[in-house]
């Protein structure tokens, strides 16, 4: 009868080690029913599940072992797996499994122990632990650092409204964003990411910029208040604001352009976008003349915005053609992705506003970046610690994948 055995190597990583070891086991035929390393810090960890066959003993294999690990300056142990227990492995495969990302300039053992401790209350196991951000030396004054840590989990999740509730309940008091979502196909095979381009994109609202031009900004901010409260719906807002721009010569627009500010990792986002053969999109609700100004600079596909009619020089006061609100937003995603031949859940989608929710909630990763609240409860994802690039984080990238012009 074959015998069900768990080793398990612990010490200093050396090149080689692992050729040792299961040299060994291989003289004697053993078949290796599971196998998992990981190195941090230098430090190895191996361990692997055997079967030691009928035919060969197992005192001989675990003395050879014995030795080569103490040759090698590791230690060794040895775990008999009962047939029942191993069967029990076995059935659990069929379980659900789901990835959560820890984000955050540097993580700290309070941050895991908290959202670990919540995916023990739902009875959730974590198979692995990976760092997919780099290493970030000790002298680092860079406020812009990035962490993240990704936890493979494994289990049946009853409430995940409830378990994204109170991981969302952690966030702020713990200066963290955690991305929850199911460990598919999909994961990395991602072809198309839409964004928003005010606050998100861009770290300011051009309506804003270029009502201050104009000399309206506390008329068109009280205008912007009202359809915050929900007095009015985006159209009318629009429509309201940007009456407020008539006779404003267009020749302001190109310098707000000019000033515009990119958001923290946009530019390395989009170069590793562009270089990976994503293809790219703006979905916005401001105005087509700053969304073709970003797209010359981040070389992006497509550009979908709202155009200011403009007569003899100067703004109108009015939109030209059908307002782009949330419902169209939604719709144009699904546009993309037809005219580019891929299925929704290839599509990631990315914004900050209200407007926003329908293409999130369509996508088949839906981004709440720097987002409002109400947005934030409402969309799968968020993230607000980090910049725009942490969302190649959550596509399943690591910072060593990155790609040099």
């Amino acid at each position: 009868m074959s015998e069900l055995l768990l080793i398990n190597l612990t010490g200093l990583d050396k090149p080689g080690l692992t050729s040792k070891i299961t040299a060994i086991l291989a003289d004697a035929r053993v078949p290796v029913l599971d196998i998992g390393q990981a190195v941090i810090h230098n430090h190895l960890s191996l361990g692997m599940l055997v079967e030691v066959p009928k035919e060969s003993a197992s005192s001989p294999v675990l003395k050879d072992l014995l030795f080569c690990a103490h040759t090698l300056g590791i230690q060794i142990s040895f775990t008999p797996v009962a047939d029942e227990e191993y069967d029990r492995w076995v059935g659990e495969q069929g379980k659900p499994r789901y990835l959560l990302s820890l984000l955050s300039r540097k993580i700290s053992a309070e941050q895991l122990k908290r959202v670990s401790s919540i995916v023990a209350e739902h009875d959730l196991n974590i198979d692995t632990i990976s760092r997919l951000s780099g290493r970030i030396p000790l002298d680092n004054g860079d406020n812009h650092t990035r962490a993240c840590v990704e936890f493979s989990l494994r289990g049946t999740l009853s409430d995940e409204n409830l378990f994204r509730e109170q991981l969302l309940a952690i966030t702020d008091s713990l200066g963290i964003d955690i991305a929850f979502q199911e460990d598919n196909i999909f994961r990395r095979n991602r072809r198309m990411v839409v964004f928003d381009m005010d606050s998100t994109l861009i770290t300011s609202e051009v309506i804003d910029e270029l009502a201050l031009e104009a000399g309206v900004g506390e008329e068109v901010s009280a205008i912007t208040e009202q359809a915050m409260r929900g007095e009015l719906d985006f159209n009318e807002s629009l429509q309201r604001r940007v009456a407020q721009l008539k006779g404003l010569d267009e020749h302001v627009m190109e310098s707000i352009a000019a000033r515009l500010q990119l958001t923290e990792g946009a530019e390395r986002l989009f170069g590793n976008l562009k270089r990976l053969g994503y293809k790219t999109a703006i979905l916005s609700g401001g105005f087509t003349y700053f969304g073709h100004y970003l797209q010359k600079k981040l070389s992006i596909d497509y550009v979908y915005a709202n155009t200011l009619e403009i007569e003899n020089g100067c703004l109108t006061g009015r939109v030209l053609g059908r307002v782009v609100d949330g419902a169209r937003k939604a719709e144009l995603l699904e546009l993309l992705a037809e005219k580019e031949n891929i299925s929704l859940e290839q599509t990631v989608a990315v914004g900050d506003g209200a407007n926003d929710l329908p293409m999130l909630g369509k996508a088949g990763l839906g981004i709440a970046f720097r987002a409002k609240p109400i947005v934030r409860e409402r969309a799968k994802q968020a993230i607000s610690t980090l910049g725009l690039d942490a969302i190649l984080y959550l596509m399943g990238f690591r910072d060593r994948d990155e790609l040099s012009e």
